[in-house]
């Protein structure tokens, strides 16, 4: 062990890293004899260079590298966690693998928005083991919403406990640190906090794309709806520092990045706990100066924070696209206020109507839920009615799900399974009967696609998005991926086009 005080080794790390971009660490270099950093992201890269020691040893008793399978279960936060997962995996020596079944390392980024998320789980735990037994390699960890449950990891240790690591959402962070610890130990390593105010973003990522990405630009939420269990799972609202985020996308920019996806629960009220706080108006008008970049988008945005100013940097920018995902989950604002959404159904439609004064061209998509407990026939019209005024470009419709925690599933008059599946049925027609006279209405239209792949069912066309987020197939090969092209839509078939290049 090294002889130097503490003071001398913290002074050894930050020489060892500074000015040190997470892509040029030198992790060979590493002295592995020294104990790990204190600060943070520096430790991580330490574990790292003790994880690719275990990997070198893998390798030379197997002759192979290990393969590593990252199955990601959730939003697009978690989307993004999953690509710093397999990019910390891939600099450890990992190699990605698709298939679950063979690989010697799988990890499942949890969601537990809805029971069937958690259901899931517990099937393809059951289905896993039987490949654990034959597998002595084989490494089993769970992350994300899923795991930050008491419930869960109790039910985990008890009926799953060939789980070899769990952790939850605040210290994802870490998953270098405690996947050392299960090479180091026999037993299941469980690392849950019940919440954080750090934020540890300068960690390698293997994005899906190379020409986009999402950002993250805030985790938590502070809304505390009645039905909702993001805030006990994903914690207090935390915005990161904007210099952090463009700094980030700036990067992403000089490695080929054309589009970025700001990410957070609530993105409308970006900035509010910043020791100088920040509107996300501000921060959208600083990214969208950002030389290179060409797409903004942003999700999910809360109809009670969204401001004027958040409009007006909108309708002006060239960047920003012309999609804004609105969640209504009821018209009834007797509903809104029992589901503490803090917004009535006439503030909501008074908020579209700014929307379409600024942005006539404007996509809004929204998410609604049927059968809140003490829904009547009364209240679901009123959806229906908004539904209608709003004419939606599309909706994401959700049966209520109880979630044991939060304040809605101990509420009475439960709504009978019959009337919910009856009204859901009449909603999902009339928001699919709207959106697709919508879509049609682009028929004709010369737009700007990006293009984002080949066609899985035909690779003699290519796959790509409009501004407003729908999808687009035209005849193209894979040079045209990554590139905004001119494209003609020829035919609507109800929620994509057939195009071709002009």
């Amino acid at each position: 062990m090294d002889c130097r005080d503490q003071n001398q080794i913290q002074d050894y790390w930050n020489d060892f890293f500074r000015d040190t971009d997470v892509q040029d660490i030198d992790y060979e270099g590493i002295d592995l004899m020294l104990p790990p950093p204190e600060e943070e992201p520096y430790r991580q890269y330490y574990f790292m260079a003790v994880c690719r020691k275990w990997v070198k040893n893998f390798e030379q008793e197997n002759g192979r590298s290990p393969k590593a399978c990252v199955v990601n279960m959730g939003c697009q936060m978690n989307a993004r966690d999953a690509e710093k997962l397999t990019g910390i995996l891939h600099v450890i020596g990992y190699e990605e693998h698709a298939s679950e079944e063979d690989a010697d390392f799988v990890i499942y980024n949890t969601c537990t928005v809805r029971e069937n998320a958690n259901n899931k789980v517990y099937g393809r735990l059951g289905y896993l083991h039987g490949y654990k037994k034959k597998n002595p390699h084989m490494i089993i960890a769970l992350c994300g919403c899923m795991m930050q449950e008491e419930k869960v990891v109790a039910k985990i240790k008890k009926s799953y406990p060939f789980v070899d690591l769990i952790f939850g959402t605040h210290n994802i962070f870490k998953f270098a640190e405690l996947l050392a610890q299960v090479y180091e130990q026999s037993s299941m390593v469980v690392d849950i906090w019940e919440d954080t105010t750090q934020i540890v973003e300068q960690l390698p990522n293997e994005r899906k794309y190379p020409f986009k990405s999402g950002v993250n630009i805030m985790f938590g939420c502070n809304n505390f709806c009645s039905y909702c269990i993001v805030p006990y799972v994903r914690g207090r609202e935390r915005s990161r520092k904007p210099e952090e985020i463009i700094s980030e996308i700036k990067r992403f920019v000089a490695d080929g990045v054309i589009e970025v996806m700001l990410l957070g629960q609530n993105v409308n009220s970006y900035g509010k706990n910043l020791d100088e706080p920040v509107t996300f108006a501000q921060l959208l008008s600083e990214i969208d100066q950002i030389e290179g970049l060409e797409r903004i988008r942003f999700m999910t945005s809360h109809p009670k924070d969204l401001s004027d100013e958040l409009i007006e940097v909108m309708a002006k920018s060239k960047k920003i696209c012309r999609h804004l995902h609105l969640p209504l989950q009821s018209g009834s604002s007797r509903l809104l206020k029992i589901m503490n959404r803090r917004y009535t159904k006439e503030h909501y439609l008074e908020l579209v109507d700014k929307i379409r004064t600024a942005m006539p061209d404007i996509a809004l998509t929204t998410d609604i839920i049927v059968g809140f407990p003490g829904e009547t026939e009364e209240d679901f019209e009123e959806t229906m009615d908004v539904v209608r005024r709003v004419q939606y470009d599309s909706a994401f419709t959700f049966i209520y799900s109880k979630r044991t925690g939060t304040p809605a599933a101990s509420m009475e008059d439960q709504v009978p399974a019959d009337v919910v599946k009856r009204w859901f049925d009449r909603l999902l027609k009339e928001v699919q009967t709207i959106a697709a006279k919508k879509a049609d209405a682009l028929t004709g239209q010369t737009m700007d696609v990006l293009v984002e792949s080949v066609n899985h069912q035909d690779a003699s066309l290519v796959t790509g998005r409009l501004g407003n987020n729908s999808v687009v197939h035209l005849p193209g090969d894979e040079s045209l991926i990554g590139k905004i092209v001119k494209v003609k839509l020829e035919e609507c078939k109800g929620f994509y086009y057939y195009g071709r290049l002009i």
